[in-house]
């Protein structure tokens, strides 16, 4: 149920769509295959594009999906929960109990792709710059799902768009945080989409695509942040949280894959 109370929005849907054999369907879930779903036909597109082989685009397809999804459970078991997970080791497997952090679902990736570029003998740049169109799109799809598990939300607001989440108890109106990443996500998808297809920047300048989506992804979740409840009791104290301490170093690493990309490529222009 959604409604509009003294200029705030009130949020109080059932995360689950249906139920099968005692087991919740959450849009959660389904947003999850979502991102799954496109983010195969936009490198298949791109693939096609490129006259790669449908190969590539299989294996690419498996070693992204296992790589995010282990990538991005370990990096809640290592990073929030760790104490919890050594004493009840199994737990790790239970991930529909929840439990994905969207960092350790990056550096899962950054390994996967590394794998996947070293089988198919591909540039691990080639892989890198690509693989941030279907991420950011993926990334807002999971984000709304997060909205309907009313989860990952911000600190009491007096903006007219704040969200009481209803179901988690609360009376306040929150930041919806989720939907101001999602926002920030499907911005930095369609600028992908545009240095892609409209300026092919992707073989113009190497590392240009990839340096910007760490950037502008890490940069807008960093600042995000700021108003968004800490998502462990460890967290309450610290001047900035797990989430921003993790995003640093992806988006130094983003700048200098730009400024390393551009240099290269100016250089090589003179020398022509």
């Amino acid at each position: 149920m959604l409604s509009f109370i003294s200029n705030y929005i009130t949020w109080d849907v059932d995360p689950a769509i249906f139920t099968i054999a005692g087991r919740e369907i959450r849009y959660y879930a389904l947003l999850w295959t979502f991102s799954i779903i496109v983010g195969w036909y936009l490198m298949g597109k791109m693939i096609k594009k490129e006259g790669k082989s449908e190969k590539v685009l299989d294996s690419i397809f498996w070693y992204g999906v296992i790589s995010i999804i282990i990538g991005a459970r370990l990096g809640h078991v290592f990073f929030y929960e760790a104490e919890y997970y050594l004493t009840n080791p199994y737990k790790i497997l239970y991930i529909w109990e929840g439990g994905l952090a969207s960092h350790g679902a990056a550096i899962g990736l950054l390994i996967g792709l590394w794998l996947f570029s070293r089988k198919n003998k591909l540039p691990y740049i080639w892989s890198l710059d690509r693989i941030g169109i279907p991420v950011a799109i993926g990334g807002a799809a999971v984000r709304i799902g997060n909205l309907f598990n009313s989860e990952i939300y911000g600190t009491v607001t007096e903006k007219p768009w704040g969200f009481i989440f209803v179901q988690n108890g609360e009376t306040l109106p929150m930041h919806p945080t989720q939907i101001y990443e999602a926002i920030a996500y499907l911005i930095i998808f369609v600028i992908l989409l545009w240095m892609y297809f409209r300026k092919d920047l992707a073989r113009k300048i190497p590392g240009l695509m990839f340096g910007f989506f760490l950037v502008t992804l890490f940069a807008s979740r960093f600042f995000i942040e700021f108003v968004k409840n800490p998502q462990e009791d460890f967290e309450q104290n610290m001047l900035i949280n797990m989430g921003q301490i993790l995003s640093l170093p992806f988006i130094i690493v983003g700048i200098y894959l730009m400024i390393r990309a551009i240099l290269k490529y100016n250089f090589k222009n003179k020398k022509k």
